[in-house]
């Protein structure tokens, strides 16, 4: 029974009961409740209807940004009071062989400011603007382009850099009050001044937008700092480091209240050289007291094992300071360093081409006896001069009867003539095999190493000729390219490395500034060890011949000055001319000790003169230093 029903029992009899379908069951309504229930269906409004739509929707919203979407929009809340802000790293070391600190990291402040927290509207950032140039003593103007420009990035706009500690603490007191400006503390590369070295370290510099585009190994930003030349850019991955990241809370106006997480900066990797600061220190005294005496203005060394090919000092003059690069060279000092005509960024020793002159005849002396043009026995009488129809090729004197000893010890003209070209009894190698064993050792190509800007030198052929001269080869072109003269050119690092192979009997090894990365615990990262280019070109025995030439040069040759070191070297001068043969270039190699070599060394200077006098000094003293000091 339902309780309409019991209602029913009750009600007096003259009521009559009535019933509705209500939900698919029957009940019985009283008169007064079926007129209520009539006047409800009458008076229906949609606008109910709506407010409930409304209800639901808006509690559904709620639901959906508390629960469904609640850490996505905690996250977006957070964004607007949490700034990331990130921490440069200081980069690795480098140090030479005996591990002093050859670069190394100062500590030095900047001034920066947050675009995204300085005021939005206009007259509000106007006024900022205003007080922050009272207080920075930066112009208004130059201040509201260099933020505005930067308005939507995330990344902070530096004001100003390399700031010593003074400066940067009383200036840190006036910015309090200014939201986004930050006084950070970043460190700055500090490069000993040893002269010439320059070029091998290089230096960084502020990334560019073009390097940040075609970089894809790097997730490169800007302000960051990357390598721009020498080991630095070549090294940037090991030396970078990674930078750290630090979340601050701020509060609507973008003001710093606390630090939140930090994740510190990790110190990039060093860099262990071959390279002896002692060494490099008394090659660049030399050298530049050298070129200062001959008249000339520039010049370049490079000394290295013979054994293993790593790079034991390497001088490039005129030279330049890394410090202006890294502390931010202004445009006044960077122009004078591009317009000085002695070309002070010049990286000489392996960017240089000149002509070798007479330091190449070992490498002919070697390739003729390889191909039985000549032996140890052959012998001319040189008067002075060879004549060919109307041409004279002359000598620098008449050396008498000389064998290939005695030609590499006085620098024979005639002598290389005769085994590049031919004359007389000799038939000459010929163009063709001279480029051969000048390839084999190493000219005319690039040595491979660990630097930028490397350039190839040149070994000049009859089909070179024709194409670049529209002229045919002559025979004058094959004894003059057998002297290291006409177009030969090489780099002083070519030389050393051909005369390195001379000095370890036959093997061309690839010379290589950095022997090992550490990390900042000074375990090894990676090793580089010796790599032979090729070997075995040239026999033992035929080797063995040209050393005692060049001994020979030093006990009674044009390298005698070098007789009274305190080990035996050995050694070849080289008097190149150039400019329409109006002026010469001062060379030598050398290598010591004869029996052992453990250097080897190439010096030139350039419109020096003679190489027994200009660079031959510099070779003394080199070797002087090397086997009593070091």
């Amino acid at each position: 029974m339902s309780i309409f029903d019991a209602f029913d029992k009750n009600l007096p009899g003259d009521h009559h009961q009535r019933r509705v379908q209500l939900d698919k069951d029957e009940y019985e309504l009283f008169p007064a409740e079926e007129e209520i229930f009539e006047k409800t269906s009458r008076n229906f409004n949609p606008l109910y209807v709506c407010l409930c739509l409304i209800f639901v929707g808006l509690s559904a919203q709620l639901l959906n940004l508390q629960i469904t979407h609640g850490s996505f929009n905690r996250f977006l809340a957070e964004g607007n009071r949490i700034r990331t802000r990130e921490v440069a790293a200081p980069r690795g070391i480098i140090y030479d062989q005996k591990m002093k600190a050859l670069v190394s990291n100062d500590a030095s402040f900047v001034l920066q400011v947050y675009p995204l927290d300085i005021p939005r509207t206009k007259a509000d950032r106007q006024k900022y603007f205003d007080d922050l140039s009272l207080i920075t003593q930066i112009p208004t103007s130059e201040l509201s382009q260099k933020i505005d420009e930067k308005k939507f990035s995330s990344a902070p706009v530096i004001l100003k850099e390399n700031m010593d500690r003074d400066s940067a603490l009383l200036l840190e007191t006036k910015i309090n009050n200014f939201p986004g400006v930050v006084m950070a503390k970043v460190p700055v590369r500090k490069y000993e001044s040893i002269a010439g070295l320059s070029p091998v370290l290089g230096y960084i510099g502020k990334v560019s937008d073009a390097e940040i585009k075609s970089n894809t190994d790097e997730n490169l930003r800007l302000n960051q700092n990357i390598g721009k030349d020498g080991l630095e850019k070549v090294y940037q991955s090991y030396l970078k480091g990674r930078d750290g990241v630090n979340e601050i809370e701020v509060d609507s106006r973008g003001k710093a209240q606390r630090m939140l997480t930090t994740l510190p900066p990790q110190t990039g990797n060093n860099l262990v050289l071959s390279l002896n600061a002692g060494l490099e220190e008394v090659i660049a005294d030399s050298l530049s007291k050298n070129i200062d005496a001959a008249g000339s203005s520039a010049g370049a060394a490079i000394a290295v094992n013979p054994q293993n090919g790593e790079i034991l000092a390497y001088v490039s003059l005129p030279t330049y300071d890394n410090n202006i690069f890294s502390q931010g060279a202004s445009s006044e000092e960077y122009q004078k360093i591009l317009l000085d005509k002695n070309k002070p960024l010049f990286n000489r020793v392996i960017a240089g081409a000149y002509p070798s002159g007479s330091t190449i005849k070992p490498l002919v002396a070697a390739a003729g006896l390889q191909e039985n043009v000549i032996t140890e026995r052959t012998t001319i009488d040189d008067d002075g001069a060879i004549k060919v129809g109307s041409w004279t090729y002359p000598d620098w004197k008449a050396h008498g009867l000389v064998d290939v000893r005695k030609a590499i010890a006085e620098s024979c003209n005639v002598f290389f003539y005769a085994v590049g070209g031919g004359w007389d009894k000799i038939r000459g190698l010929g163009p063709a095999k001279l480029q051969y064993y000048y390839e084999k050792f190493g000219l005319g190509e690039k040595t491979g190493i660990d630097l930028p800007g490397e350039v190839k030198g040149l070994v000049p052929t009859p089909k070179w000729k024709e194409k670049n001269q529209n002229e045919m080869w002559y025979l004058g072109d094959t004894y003059h390219m057998a002297i290291g003269q006409g177009d030969v050119l090489t780099t002083p690092l070519q030389m050393a490395m051909a005369t390195a192979a001379i000095a370890n009997g036959g093997t061309l090894v690839k010379p290589h500034l950095v022997t090992k990365i550490t990390d900042n615990s000074g375990n090894s990262v990676k090793d580089f060890s010796k790599e032979i280019i090729r070997s075995g070109f040239v026999d033992a025995e035929n080797i063995k011949i040209v050393q005692e030439g060049m001994r020979q040069g030093v006990i009674s040759g044009s390298s005698k000055l070098l007789n009274d070191l305190p080990v035996e070297a050995a050694s070849k001068t080289g008097t190149a001319q150039y400019a329409n043969n109006t002026k010469t270039h001062a060379w030598m190699v050398s290598y010591a000790p004869y029996d052992n070599p453990t250097i080897a060394i190439a010096v030139i200077v350039e419109g020096g003169g003679e190489g027994y006098a200009a660079a031959g000094p510099v070779v003394k003293d080199a070797f002087y230093w090397y086997f009593t000091q070091n």
